[in-house]
């Protein structure tokens, strides 16, 4: 399993990486990732761990998905500039509840390698002040806690005693789970670096014996910009925040310098599979091979075969421009990451299409509108516009609603009617 991990570049920090290698390999092993409902939906950042406990699983251990229903009533400093807000408790563990259901289909719980799902608010809102400090916060010394990165970073801007004992219950987290299940190691970001060893340290002064952590990189991209985000927000894995379809649209626009690596991090393609496909970016990217296989994978694996025949469908259609073989449903699913301009009732026979290019912002004036429809600039719902002062109408509308303004090949604006 490390060998795999280490070819796929997804091998940031290891405790003790022989030593860990050699535990591996000597028995099926519990290993675990936490994930803190500070949301309704995990994003597609937290897609990195959620995969890598996937191939723990493959490999012949037992991963353990740690919802942090009782951390997630904290908040983990890590990676954050200033002081989390804190949710309403009913929220967090309404968030926890979802958190549970989107992250069950990537795991077998059935067999011998059953993949375990765990809350630690069942723990953590049990402890009681007293006892848990002379048992548990007596092994933390206070140098060492604020050497971590996680609370340096945070000095300057101020850190409260709430996030600043954040790695004392993700550490209890491992103990805990140690104690219940026998799990023995940890993964997570690279952020969680200082709170994995926490916990390593914790139960080898408790227990006595050796856990072991390891970390994965920060998903970054070549050209500067963030990871996750897309000029419509963050990329989410539920599909009532970003569609299957916006899924599939954000790994087909990965670029050529960033999809072998993509490959290796978010597919189970085989490496000879990944080493032909970037043989192929090289060779043929215009062709952009490696970009629809990345797509079509990824959005199989978080939304399923039918919903990935779906977006391939509205890819199709939209790249035709025969938007009349879509469904409401999907044309609604295609126009979700679109700009959009909601009419009035008083526009329809009134709005003229030049005027109504002026007013989504197509163009800057109707001189503009009118040069750029005689050019076969623009289409509606996927037809050219021949009729510069052809009115806005229910007829005109996809399913009396649907106005999908397209200016040159790929500039976008949605004018839905009431």
């Amino acid at each position: 399993m490390l060998s795999d991990l280490a070819w796929r570049g997804l091998v940031a920090d290891v405790t003790s990486l022989p030593e860990l290698d050699a535990h591996l390999r000597g028995a099926s092993r519990l290993v675990y990732c936490g994930f803190d409902p500070t949301a309704d939906s995990l994003h597609v950042g937290s897609l990195l761990p959620l995969l890598a406990l996937r191939r723990v699983q493959q490999g012949g251990h037992r991963p353990i998905v740690l919802i942090g229903g009782g951390t997630g009533l904290i908040g983990d400093p890590s990676g954050k500039a200033g002081e989390r807000q804190l949710n309403p408790a009913d929220l967090v563990a309404e968030w926890a509840d979802r958190l549970r259901r989107q992250v069950e289909p990537f795991f077998d719980f059935d067999g011998p390698r059953a993949a375990v799902l765990a809350n630690n608010y069942e723990w953590l809102s049990r402890l009681e002040v007293i006892p848990f400090l002379r048992d548990i916060g007596k092994h933390f010394a206070v140098g060492g806690m604020l050497a971590r990165e996680s609370v340096r970073a945070r000095m300057g801007a101020g850190i409260s005693y709430t996030e600043f004992s954040y790695q004392v219950l993700q550490a209890y987290d491992f103990l805990e789970l140690h104690r219940r299940l026998g799990c023995t190691v940890q993964i997570g970001g690279t952020d969680q670096w200082g709170n994995i060893t926490a916990g390593t340290d914790l139960i080898r002064r408790i227990e006595s014996q050796a856990a072991f952590g390891l970390t994965l990189p920060l998903v970054t991209k070549t050209d500067g910009t963030k990871f996750g985000k897309t000029e419509a927000g963050t990329i989410w894995l539920d599909a009532r925040k970003t569609s299957p379809y916006e899924m599939y649209q954000f790994w087909l626009n990965t670029s050529d310098a960033d999809v072998a690596t993509y490959l290796r991090y978010f597919t189970f393609l085989e490496r000879g599979a990944v080493e032909d496909l970037a043989a192929a970016v090289r060779t043929s990217p215009e062709r952009r091979e490696a970009q629809r296989v990345l797509a079509r994978e990824v959005t199989a694996l978080v939304h399923g075969a039918p919903a990935l025949r779906e977006a391939e469908e509205i890819t199709r259609a939209l790249f035709s421009g025969d938007l009349e073989a879509l469904t409401e449903p999907q044309l609604a699913q295609a126009c979700e990451g679109m700009p959009r301009t909601l009419l009035t009732e008083a526009d329809l026979g009134t709005l003229s299409l030049v005027e109504l290019l002026t007013r989504v912002g197509l163009a800057e004036s109707k001189r503009r509108g009118r040069e750029l429809i005689a050019a076969g600039a623009v289409h509606l719902n996927g037809l050219p516009v021949r009729e510069a002062e052809a009115r806005v109408s229910r007829e005109s509308a996809r399913y009396g609603r649907y106005l999908v303004v397209r200016k040159g090949k790929k500039t976008y604006h949605l004018a839905l009617l009431p």
